[in-house]
């Protein structure tokens, strides 16, 4: 087999193409800002400055790639804590505005919701007024088979088993009634604080006109969600500068822990050591109608006594007063 050999001027060409198709590699330029507001400018980002945001820069100076700043853990975890509170917001806010659809549409007047109120309540008054009946024909009953059993120790008789069985019986059947009696007074005192709540919630919603109402409505839904979350909604930058500072001193004020971290846009208290420990922490979060606001949370040791703290009315009155403060101390009262 003969074997061919290439002309060397084709031979010559073809491995000066393949040596200039090779592509230049130019090195990747890196820009990134540290703490302290220092701006860097380098090929090679240093292990102790990986952490920081940094952006990759073509040759032209243009913004390749942005790698946002490394968290950590605890920031990753508020950031989770955030995100549940914000889907916590969006709930509550959803489930005010569709109560007030049903109750724009199913009255007409503060009048039919007193007169709904008043039937409701001579309705549960007609079941309490039932069970009371019952409770004193229980009652006699009782009365009827101690007297039995009265006589039969008089007469020096062993007082018979099913006696003790029915008198037993019968004392626990009105345990029972009574019980349900105290359970419908309850609901009976409910009822009457939710519907007066609610002709409340009427009359503010149609002081003005029904047009208005549910627009109404969805403002005031924001509000009864920032007062059970914890949350400030700014309406300017400048305004939330200043709120930012007056929440800073409510997480003193009621936080428990030592501050841990303290920045623009989050300041954060130590974990709780104990089961009566309260960490506060603040975050300004950016909105996407350009518009930011500042969430409040609190976070209990992780026992049965620190999620009981966390669940208690002391902790909600914190969360609910969270607002309010921050509107006394823009207003100066």
């Amino acid at each position: 087999m003969r074997i061919r050999f290439l002309p060397l001027v084709i031979l010559l060409t073809l491995l000066s193409t393949a040596f200039f198709a090779q592509p230049v590699r130019a090195k990747k330029m890196y820009r990134w800002i540290d703490e302290n507001g220092k701006t860097y400018l380098s090929d090679q980002v240093p292990p102790e400055h990986a952490q920081y945001k940094r952006e990759s820069l073509s040759t032209k100076g243009r913004v390749l790639e942005v790698t946002e700043q490394t968290k950590s853990k605890e920031q990753r975890a508020l950031d989770a804590r955030l995100d549940s509170l914000k889907k916590a917001q969006d709930k509550i806010i959803a489930k005010q505005r569709a109560q007030d659809k049903v109750l724009l549409s199913t009255y007409r007047s503060v009048d039919d919701m007193n007169l709904a109120l008043k039937n409701k309540m001579l309705g549960l008054d007609s079941e309490i007024k039932v069970l009371l009946h019952n409770v004193k024909q229980y009652e006699s009953q009782l009365e009827r088979g101690l007297k039995k059993a009265a006589g039969h120790e008089r007469n020096g008789e062993k007082v018979p088993s099913r006696l003790l069985d029915d008198i037993n019986s019968t004392k626990t059947q009105i345990d029972t009634i009574k019980q349900e009696i105290d359970k419908q007074s309850q609901k009976k005192q409910r009822v009457k604080s939710d519907f007066e709540a609610d002709i409340e919630r009427y009359k503010f919603l149609t002081q003005s006109n029904t047009e208005e109402a549910q627009k109404l409505s969805d403002q005031t839904a924001e509000i009864f969600a920032a007062d059970a979350l914890g949350l400030f909604q700014c309406r300017d930058d400048l305004e939330c500068a200043k709120a930012w500072e007056i929440a800073r001193k409510f997480v003193k004020e009621h936080s428990t822990t030592a501050s841990d971290i303290d920045t623009e846009k989050l300041m954060m208290t130590r974990e709780p050591a104990v089961d009566n420990d309260l960490s506060l922490s603040i975050s300004k979060i950016d909105q996407k109608n350009k518009k930011q606001q500042i969430f409040l949370d609190i976070r209990c040791r992780q026992s049965s006594l620190g999620e009981e703290l966390c669940a208690s009315q002391n902790v909600k009155g914190i969360r609910s007063a969270f607002r309010s403060y921050i509107e006394s101390g823009l207003t100066g009262h």
